[in-house]
């Protein structure tokens, strides 16, 4: 990752400090990425190389993450994820600036959390939704490799939310994750970068937010997400499968449709970059550029 990071700290409503990464130039086209449960800002690596050239990119660390600091207990919700990005979104933009808006997996839970927010609202030109769901994540997760029903989603609630240190990453555990949330053909480095990332996330915060993940439900900000959303799946997702995907292409007010990669697991924006990065490009090309150039006539 560049070391020409500017890092700032924003404050939460609850106060929570979270973490702020921006690179790029000051005046370019914004685009703000989210991150997933057990992640970090290290997971947007490919997409900060591809865009920071030429774009301004915000990545943060969500609370509990990488170097933002763990919420007390009454600080793990939607709504305190929601309240972060809105903080994000006020310390890195102008008012009035809008920015193409990205999420993965808890990330994407995140935008539709904050969908009827008015600092969402003000900074949202289009947004991209990677690997990700909003409800019946244990329902419908296929990590646990038997027919679907309430053994199924009780033992997935087991593996997902114990309570055991990851330990240090080994063959083992690399090979573990892959199952659980990359594609069978990942290359060995991109599955070795997710078991570091994945396995440097604190075990409390991640038993925490496997909790609030459990209980899912943002159907109501689904239907919020009235700006241009495009979806994004791996064909081959154990953790948030295609079913999810195609719910929410369906349901968004806004929908610019789905894309679904063959072959790639939960981790796309790592799996698959240049197809995460591309599209969010696109949605730069169509809904910042353009918008800057209308107003600007």
């Amino acid at each position: 990752m560049s070391t020409a990071a500017r890092q700032l700290t924003a404050t939460s409503a609850d106060g929570s400090r979270v973490h702020v990464e921006v690179y790029g130039p000051q005046d370019a086209p914004a685009v703000v990425l989210a991150h997933g449960w057990t992640c970090s800002t290290e997971f947007w690596r490919a997409q900060i190389g591809e865009l920071s050239a030429d774009h301004r990119v915000v990545v943060y660390d969500q609370r509990g993450h990488g170097r933002s600091p763990r919420a007390a207990r009454a600080g793990h919700s939607t709504d305190a994820l929601a309240d972060d990005l809105e903080a994000v979104l006020a310390a890195t933009l102008a008012p009035g600036e809008r920015a193409v808006l990205g999420g993965h997996s808890m990330g994407g839970m995140t935008m539709m959390a904050a969908a009827g927010r008015p600092g969402f609202r003000e900074h949202a030109a289009a947004v991209l939704l990677c690997s990700t769901g909003a409800s019946r994540l244990l329902a419908e997760s296929v990590v646990v490799p038997i027919r679907a029903g309430r053994l199924r989603t009780r033992l997935t609630r087991t593996v997902l939310g114990a309570r055991a240190p990851l330990g240090p990453v080994t063959a083992v555990s690399k090979r573990i994750l892959q199952y659980a949330t990359m594609g069978p053909g990942s290359a060995a480095d991109r599955v070795a970068e997710c078991a570091r990332i994945v396995h440097a996330c604190p075990r409390a915060t991640r038993v925490a937010w496997s909790h609030v993940l459990a209980e899912l439900d943002l159907e109501a900000g689904v239907r919020e997400l009235r700006v241009p959303t495009a979806v994004i799946v791996g064909t081959a997702d154990r953790l948030t499968p295609p079913v999810h995907a195609r719910a929410l292409a369906a349901a968004l007010p806004d929908s610019l449709g789905l894309t679904e990669l063959t072959g790639v697991g939960h981790m796309s924006p790592v799996e698959a970059p240049e197809a995460v990065s591309a599209r969010l490009l696109e949605l730069v090309d169509t809904y910042v550029r353009a918008e800057n150039k209308e107003a600007a006539v």
